[in-house]
């Protein structure tokens, strides 16, 4: 099995058994010697001698005495070497390349570093069908082009919402405008190979969404968040916020759908539906009236057009080449 080491060197074990006991510790909370014993194959006297060696390396091995007790690693060690099974690492590179597939790498290129980590510590063997794996492994989607952010500002970003605790960091807007911003963050969504955060800017007084690649020194507070709305969704939050991004055209048009049908064909952060008598209330901000009425046409249903007039021109040029093509 790889042993896969963290910032700490790796500790050389003399035994295979004392590995072994230590991929145990690792995967129990609390381990007895009996069980210990019988998966190593050794007995009681020798499994108190291997967890004295463990100890010795420094490893924080917790004896617990009477009924319902055995042996566990001190809880919030984080231990030198971090064992995986082959299935195990398997599922960590297939982790690492849908990172990288979904434009989830971070600004430094952690992905490839992470990989090439990984290669040098696993099995000749193994190593060569990963390799494999990595090459023949085809996607139905194509690569998301991503905007990478730095993962300490992702990870500061979830500590201060676990510990609803506000943010400060200079923002760039769309437009090259700089601002500094005090937030109470409340959610962080990714889409389309970008992270974003839905929060209070409290300048505004108002639920904002943020793109994290255009937040800069981004720093925690001591002054507690404001707590989110009730029922606060993050991702319905940030699906909206996109689905409203200014774009020169404001469309509204009455779908002969009902709005859970509507919901299936349009995705939430393309669109904002609304439950209306006569079907779904479509609602989108778009640059080009011709896309639209090409997004109009292949939901497969009628609709009736609020606004704006220039998209009826767009919709019956539309029509009009679909009819010539046939």
């Amino acid at each position: 099995m790889p042993a896969i080491c963290g910032s700490l060197p790796c500790v050389l074990a003399p035994t295979s058994r004392l590995l072994e006991l230590l991929e145990l510790l690792q995967t129990q909370p609390l381990t007895t010697g009996r069980e210990i014993a019988d998966r190593l194959a050794i007995d009681r006297r020798t499994v108190r001698r291997y967890i004295a060696t463990l100890q010795e390396l420094g490893i924080p091995v917790e004896g617990e005495r009477g009924v319902g007790g055995g042996y566990r690693v001190r809880p919030g060690y984080r231990l030198p070497p971090l064992m995986l099974s082959d299935d195990e690492a398997i599922v960590v590179v297939l982790g690492l390349i849908a990172a990288r597939r979904l434009g989830l790498d971070s600004t430094t290129a952690s992905v490839d570093g992470a990989l090439a980590k990984i290669h040098r510590v696993l099995p000749d063997a193994l190593r060569r069908q990963v390799e494999a794996l990595e090459t023949t492994l085809g996607f139905t989607t194509p690569t998301t082009a991503g905007a990478p952010v730095a993962g300490g500002a992702v990870l500061l970003l979830a500590d201060a919402i676990r510990r609803r605790r506000r943010v400060r960091a200079g923002y760039r807007s769309f437009a090259g405008e700089e601002t500094q911003r005090e937030l109470s963050p409340h959610g962080l969504v990714v889409h389309s190979g970008r992270w974003y955060l839905a929060a209070h800017d409290h300048a505004r007084d108002d639920m904002r969404t943020f793109r994290i690649d255009r937040m800069r020194r981004t720093s925690m507070t001591d002054s507690p968040a404001l707590a989110p709305p009730e029922g606060f969704d993050a991702v319905a939050h940030v699906s909206r916020s996109l689905a409203r991004v200014p774009w020169p055209w404001e469309v509204e048009v009455l779908l002969d759908l009902p709005v859970d049908e509507a919901a299936q064909r349009l995705p939430a952060t393309l669109a904002e539906l609304v439950d209306a008598d006569e079907g779904t209330l479509l609602r989108m901000r778009v640059s080009s009236l011709d896309w639209m009425a090409r997004v109009l046409a292949g939901l497969d249903c009628g609709f009736t057009i609020d606004r704006p007039d220039e998209l009826r021109a767009s919709v019956r040029a539309l029509a009009d080449r679909l009819t010539e093509w046939a």
